[in-house]
């Protein structure tokens, strides 16, 4: 039984949105990644993240040579162009869980975060009453900031407020007031969810969560890859499971040579191991390829 399954009612939906908005964040950087990549026929996928460590690796070189380009860091895809991305799948999901997200938080600060600070100010020349904002307050880095035209497309948007930093300071926000950070005291900055607010923020996470997962193919698949064990010609089979590592296990267990871990009586290529098995494979195509040339009269 898993720890979520030990929750009450009133519990569940924050230990839910608190994983699921982590998972989101874990995983958006090989999001962008793939939006970049035309998306892969091949499994395992490219967009694991082994095989993108491996990438980062041999590109680093031309990344050292590009220091003085401009980079996009954390602007919100949605300010951004894209002339030409190499997955519309990916890149649209990308789009879809940034908005959700955003407009999640846009929600909560409207429901949940309290006004700056206002005062009076009396003014003799000419006699008047000013009411002035406290800017400390108006700053404070804690708060959500709308952004100033609702259609934050690169057009019309005067200011993308909080969405500027990115969709991993959102989700950060999001789960803060999910857990019900700063709600303490009279004056505190936010106050809690209700009900009806907290099962919304889980809901729109759980939904985005599914989305980046879905592009990247770790929703659940199991496929029969064509190519057989390097090690001992077995079937191979690949596995993605939801929030996890993609594994591949060979179906002639103990009796197969690759020099990887039993896990129940097969072996099996999990997180960097995964990239060992992709070079093996790789490494006996080419073999059979030299030799069926060599036996060509």
């Amino acid at each position: 039984m898993s720890t979520l399954d030990t929750l009450d009612r009133a519990t569940r939906p924050v230990a839910e949105a608190v994983a699921d908005l982590g998972a989101i964040r874990e995983q958006w950087g090989d999001l962008l990644a793939a939006i970049e990549r035309p998306p892969a026929a091949e499994w395992p996928p490219r967009e694991c993240r082994g095989f993108l460590d491996q990438l980062a690796a041999a590109g680093r070189d031309e990344d050292d040579e590009e220091q003085g380009a401009p980079r996009l860091g954390r602007m919100p895809l949605t300010l951004r162009e894209h002339p030409a991305p190499l997955n519309l799948d990916a890149l649209d999901a990308a789009l879809d869980v940034e908005r959700a997200l955003f407009d999640l938080a846009d929600n909560l600060a409207a429901a949940v975060q309290r006004p700056v600070r206002r005062t009076v100010v009396i003014r003799t020349d000419p006699p008047r009453r000013d009411v002035v904002e406290d800017q400390a307050d108006r700053d404070d880095p804690r708060r959500w900031h709308l952004p100033t035209v609702r259609d934050v497309g690169p057009a019309s948007a005067a200011s993308a407020g909080s969405r500027g930093y990115g969709l991993h300071w959102a989700a950060v926000w999001i789960e803060g007031r999910v857990i019900g950070e700063d709600t303490g005291g009279p004056d505190a900055l936010f106050g809690l969810l209700p009900p009806r607010l907290l099962d919304e923020a889980a809901a729109t996470a759980r939904t985005a969560r599914a989305a980046v997962e879905r592009a990247l193919q770790r929703d659940g698949r199991t496929v029969r890859l064509d190519d057989p064990c390097p090690w001992c010609r077995g079937q191979l089979t690949g596995r993605t499971r939801p929030g996890g590592e993609p594994y591949v296990t060979c179906s002639n267990g103990e009796h197969c040579g690759a020099p990887v871990i039993l896990d129940g009586g097969r072996r099996t290529w999990r997180g960097a191991d995964l990239v060992g098995l992709w070079v093996a494979m790789d490494a006996a195509k080419k073999r059979a390829a030299v030799n069926g040339a060599a036996r060509t009269p």
